[in-house]
């Protein structure tokens, strides 16, 4: 098979007509789904049972990056199921960026593991949704996203649910967190979800040169080789290390077994969250993976006062119904565009304008004019 060929099939990935493009969505949502609700609460789990070290709840966020070795290496190796080799066109400018990338989400780990070690799960699921307002911001700035009613009212709806819970803020501070470390949590859970705001759309914008789903799980693993890099560094002149077998031996509650079950399955539900993210801001796009991680926050709350029985007032619940409200509304507007859309190619109007990519619609006969093309193909713009 010839490279243009090739690239051809791994870049109609994208494309909604690919009888592939639907299940590999759904997925990647199960992914995202499964990992954002349990990474939560396994993290909140580890510093209510006097797990204390914030260094080993921000290692264990990446720590599992070996794990995303097996989509990349299996359909190849296994299956056979793609000619294209593992970290074939990998350029030294992706290595750059993936590394860079990477050393920016190690932070936002050690914001939010800072965050949730002192607010409820249900406090600080709700405080990380007002990210959707700077994710559109920068999102229009960085992608050139267009603004519309479908995805400004979900993000006014979005960011109004945390205006609402902040202003209720004090009634909800545990008994055992000080008004400062209370502080302290609310403004680094703010400060993680304005990295991830910016941190998707740079991310989309890199994407736009990636012509495979399994180049992005390629990317994935060199981001996450670096915030472990940063997080062990974190881990060394803190005496992280230490800390994780004495705090195993000696100071968890649950026992050493329970201790090292909870670290584990830490680092398994962390890799399902950021494969999900990698590949929603893919197929999609990041205001669109913004939306959907931000409607499962939404889970995480009622995860919190089902597992932790934390405090489910009048204003969480308003929130919540508007968390969905905006989501919901965001998924009938994008169900409605693609459908007008399909109505208006099967009639032979044809064409897609720049708004319809951002919701994940691609024409593969642009996508094949644009392989052929030297001068726009995103492989010529790599340097492959």
């Amino acid at each position: 098979m010839s490279n243009t060929t090739q690239t051809i099939n791994e870049q109609d990935q994208k494309s909604v007509t690919n009888k592939r493009y639907l299940p590999l969505l759904l997925l990647n949502y199960g992914f995202l789904f499964i990992g954002s609700l349990s990474s939560s609460l396994l993290s909140k789990y580890y510093f209510n049972h006097k797990g204390s070290s914030r260094w080993v709840s921000t290692w264990v966020q990446s720590a599992g990056f070996p794990l995303l070795i097996i989509p990349i290496v299996v359909p190849y190796y296994l299956f056979k199921s793609t000619q294209r080799k593992p970290f074939t066109g990998f350029t030294p400018k992706i290595l750059a960026l993936s590394i860079f990338i990477g050393f920016m989400l190690g932070v936002n780990n050690l914001l939010f593991s800072w965050g949730n070690s002192y607010l409820p799960v249900s406090t600080s699921s709700l405080l990380l949704s007002s990210q959707l307002v700077f994710n559109l911001i920068l999102s229009v700035i960085i992608v050139k996203q267009k603004i519309t009613f479908m995805n400004l009212n979900c993000v006014i709806l979005l960011t109004l649910s945390s205006v609402l819970l902040a202003l209720e803020s004090s009634n909800d501070q545990p008994h055992d967190v000080t008004k400062t470390k209370y502080f302290i949590g609310y403004l680094a859970t703010i400060g993680a979800g304005l990295l991830f705001a910016l941190y998707l759309p740079i991310m989309e914008m890199v994407y736009k040169k990636v012509y495979c789903y399994a180049m992005v799980m390629e990317m994935q693993v060199v981001m996450e080789v670096a915030a472990t890099v940063l997080a062990s560094i974190g881990m060394v002149f803190d005496g992280g290390f230490t800390e994780m077998k004495r705090e195993g031996y000696q100071v968890f509650d649950k026992g050493e077994k329970v201790y090292w079950a909870t670290l584990v399955s830490n680092v398994v539900s962390w890799q399902l969250c950021f494969m999900g993210t990698a590949g929603m801001v893919f197929l999609t796009c990041s205001l669109t993976g913004g939306i959907c991680m931000t409607a499962l926050l939404m889970m995480n709350v009622v995860g919190g006062v089902v597992v932790y029985n934390e405090e489910f007032g009048g204003v969480k619940v308003v929130s919540t119904v508007m968390c969905g409200w905006g989501f919901c509304s965001y998924v009938y507007g994008m169900y409605v565009k693609n459908k007008m859309m399909k109505d208006r190619d099967d009639d032979g109007g044809g064409g897609h304008d720049s708004d319809d990519k951002n919701v994940g619609s691609y024409n593969p006969i642009e996508m094949t004019q644009i392989v052929n093309s030297s001068s726009s193909s995103p492989l010529h713009h790599l340097g492959v």
